[in-house]
């Protein structure tokens, strides 16, 4: 009798991990359509909106004529970033060098044309609605820390020399141009004079910790830390376990609204932090008791279909994409890497399988993506922000969370 149990026992094993196996690799087609979809839609080139004509470098454009990226994903905006260090994260992870190749192929298309673009700007807009501002004014966080740290990333497989001219030129801008407040911790300078924004510690501490791995030198991963913490004691709403979504300096007052989007931002910039701030560094664990922290506030929010919503204490606010997918990473990795207990880990695995039901379309698109987002003090104006399909804000998310997703089963399995 107990020669069959031991069978049967053994059979049963088989059958979950071959279960498991079939999931982790239903999860990886999933993660890779999105990607590819990206792959697909992605055009390098500039086109002239008058007659649709395509060029394919700056140096083919007549003189006189003006022309814009053909693509967004040609452009030079922190959401670009993101989804080049997403490609990245999944060259890594498959071994598929398509994805390491869209992310230098981005990197290269910006140095390659925006002298061009320089040259002829002109003060007749905001620079960052002109092709390629971004690169090189580098006015605010958003134009050129998410950046920034993807070409970091990139310059470990490409060394260009202007790559590392443009990696020093941002963290001297981050260190010492940026407007900070008195105690250190990084704002803007609109709306108002020094506004925090909670989205700003993505668009600073991911490029700072990888230049504290870049150059070895512990100041930029004390800047990092700080900002974590400093951005804490700003934002963190201690009623509602989250964030809100800005400080104003000039009232010493929080806006109005707990927005999804940016207090994912707050979760990944702690993830990409922690992966690279040293195991002996005096405040990591700091930082590890702050991500808990919040990551157990949002678990208070996940609705029924394990997703989080456009204002993240407003259930009737809709459902989006981009702040699930960052909580599920958030959670997953969490777990992955021991810094919060697998007794969460339902919590990413609901989350990610209703985000598939919900948001993912058979061919890889993502659906209900929040588009780019200012800070107001009403909240309809949060409510009422439209969402799409494919928006480039999100989809660098999505593909960072299925990768997590995947890790988090094979850890899970192992425990069995």
């Amino acid at each position: 009798m107990t020669g069959k149990l031991s069978i049967a026992f053994f059979f049963l094993l088989i059958s979950f991990s071959l279960k498991a196996q079939q999931g982790e690799q239903e999860d990886e087609i999933v993660v890779k359509k999105v990607a590819d979809y990206v792959l697909s839609k992605a055009d390098f080139s500039f086109i002239d909106q008058k007659n649709n004509k395509t060029y394919t470098k700056t140096s083919d454009i007549p003189k006189g004529v003006e022309v814009d990226f053909k693509t967004t994903y040609g452009a030079w905006h922190y959401s670009n970033g993101v989804i080049n260090m997403a490609m990245l994260n999944l060259a890594d992870f498959t071994g598929e060098q398509q994805y390491l190749k869209y992310a230098e192929d981005h990197v290269a298309f910006g140095f390659d044309n925006y002298k061009y673009f320089q040259n002829s700007f002109k003060n007749d807009r905001p620079h960052h609605r002109f092709p390629f501002g971004q690169l090189w004014t580098m006015q605010e966080l958003d134009d050129f820390g998410a950046m920034g740290a993807s070409v970091l990333d990139v310059y470990k497989h490409v060394q260009r020399k202007e790559y590392k001219t443009y990696i020093e030129n941002s963290a001297k801008r981050m260190s010492n141009g940026q407007v900070r407040m008195a105690d250190g911790t990084l704002v803007r300078s609109f709306p108002l004079d020094k506004t925090l924004w909670a989205d700003d510690l993505y668009m600073s501490v991911p490029f700072l910790s990888r230049m504290g791995v870049f150059t070895g030198e512990n100041k930029y991963f004390d800047d990092a830390v700080k900002q974590v913490l400093n951005f804490d004691k700003y934002l963190w709403d201690e009623n509602k376990g989250i964030y809100y979504h800005c400080y104003y300096t000039s009232t010493e007052q929080n806006g109005v609204a707990h927005w999804g989007r940016s207090n994912g931002w707050l979760v990944i910039a702690q993830l990409h932090l922690l992966d690279r701030l040293p195991k002996d560094h005096p405040q990591r664990q700091a930082v590890i008791e702050n991500l808990q922290k919040q990551l157990i506030g949002l678990a208070r929010y996940q609705d029924a279909d394990g997703l989080w919503h456009q204002l993240i204490d407003k259930p009737d606010s809709y459902a989006e994409a981009s702040a699930s997918a960052m909580f599920i990473q958030g959670f997953a990795k969490a777990i992955n890497e021991g810094w919060l207990g697998e007794n969460y880990a339902s919590v990413a695995l609901v989350g990610w399988e209703g985000f598939k039901k919900h948001f993912i379309t058979d061919d890889g698109q993502v659906k209900d993506i929040c588009v780019g987002t200012g800070i107001k003090d009403d909240l309809q104006f949060y409510y009422n922000r439209p969402a799409l399909s494919n928006e480039k804000h999100g989809v660098g998310t999505v593909i960072d969370a299925g990768i997590e997703i995947i890790k988090l089963k094979r850890k899970l399995a192992a425990l069995k």
